[in-house]
């Protein structure tokens, strides 16, 4: 079946790893991906000019829940939607705030209409249904939405995971249909793509019945999610697995939430085409940095007084002019400037990774390549 906006240029012949190419309108994105995160219309500590040139971004992701509370969709729809607004003219991907309503536990009641929740912000009463996560993305304008779903947490016994899965399901329908209607069309002149997600747990007979489901609306992208919510990373490999056995080869098979580089490369040769995860920058802000060689902690002692560049790898220009022992003063004596490189190096190198995985499928050594990066990227420096 042809898909209009992906095209798998060739896949690897050792693994399921594939390099494709995602075409929106406001550009292509070059699969497999790793999403920053930008939550409330910003990659925290770094300007676009930064995401694209040196992160070299091809795409970010924004939250339903938070832009929806702030700065409201009112004011997004008349700055001229969220690319105007925040002046990025790449594609963006928004989640549909179902994550956020789960993570909020005690303070939402899910129902078949869809969740009532306090918001975290002043404890104002707020209802998503399908049909109004949809609405808000729209008027938010990313190029790809999400369908509004229920991610259960773990452990989550198997009658829950299964209730939650065929709400999902339900929800799914509610918002395809809303979404396809004749009176809702984009607000600001691009196309908008909706994904559906996958949901099920640990379960696998829940998580094959619910990538059948997804798969049989013959959307352009599927998603992955409920995982990296706290499970081993042997179940989120299984599950990755046997959901990617499922799902058409002609669509981008997104994994929402995941994760560490060493996650990702799993996961890139399980099938895997698109990621989003806040590790990176969260991580970067605490001091924690991901490099080619392996995981470092800068503000251990250790790097006081190591003159060396923080990663001599050359994926990212101010890693190669910085210390490690003048990052760790940064952080020492709490100056903004450390947080902006630490979120430079770690964004940088995130893409670094998914785009030399890219390079290896297409060369044909994917599979002999992973092999010597996985544990380097996992070492503790």
């Amino acid at each position: 079946m042809e898909n209009k906006i992906f095209n798998v240029l060739l896949s690897d012949s050792k693994t399921e790893a594939r390099a494709g190419m995602i075409t929106t309108d406001h550009g292509q994105i070059e699969t497999p991906i790793f999403m920053p995160v930008g939550t409330q219309a910003t990659v925290k500590t770094l300007n676009q000019e930064q995401i694209e040139r040196d992160v070299k971004a091809q795409i970010i992701l924004g939250n339903t829940y938070h832009l929806y509370l702030r700065p409201g969709t009112d004011i997004l729809q008349k700055g001229g939607g969220l690319h105007k607004f925040m002046n990025w003219d790449g594609p963006i991907l928004t989640d549909s705030g179902g994550y956020q309503v789960y993570s909020l536990s005690g303070m939402r009641k899910i129902k078949e209409e869809g969740v009532k929740f306090a918001s975290h912000i002043d404890g104002s009463k707020h209802l998503f249904t399908p049909e109004r996560a949809i609405d808000i993305q729209r008027e938010i304008g990313a190029d790809i939405i999400m369908a509004f779903d229920e991610c259960t947490p773990y452990p989550c016994d198997r009658k829950y995971a299964e209730r939650s899965m065929h709400l999902t399901h339900r929800w799914l329908k509610r918002c395809i249909d809303h979404f396809d209607s004749e009176e809702n069309k984009p607000l600001y002149g691009h196309n908008q793509i909706l994904a559906p997600i996958i949901q099920g747990s640990v379960y696998s007979d829940l998580r094959k019945r619910s990538a059948e489901k997804i798969a049989s609306y013959e959307r352009e992208i599927n998603a992955i999610g409920g995982l990296s919510v706290g499970e081993p990373k042997e179940d989120l490999y299984r599950m990755t697995e046997e959901v990617c056995d499922v799902l058409p080869k002609h669509t981008p098979r997104y994994l929402m939430g995941v994760g560490t580089p060493e996650n990702i490369l799993e996961c890139i040769s399980l099938g895997i085409d698109m990621f989003d995860c806040v590790l990176p920058s969260r991580n970067a802000r605490h001091g924690m940095l991901y490099t080619s060689e392996g995981i470092i902690n800068i503000k251990n002692a250790k790097w006081k007084e190591d003159f060396s560049v923080i990663d001599n790898a050359g994926y990212c220009q101010t890693s190669m002019i910085h210390t490690k022992a003048y990052l760790r003063h940064l952080f020492v004596v709490k100056e903004s400037l450390g947080l902006q490189l630490a979120t430079l190096q770690n964004l940088s190198f995130y893409l670094w990774l998914v785009k030399e995985a890219r390079i290896r499928i297409l060369d044909g050594s994917f599979a002999s390549w992973k092999e010597i990066m996985m544990p380097k990227i996992s070492k503790r420096l």
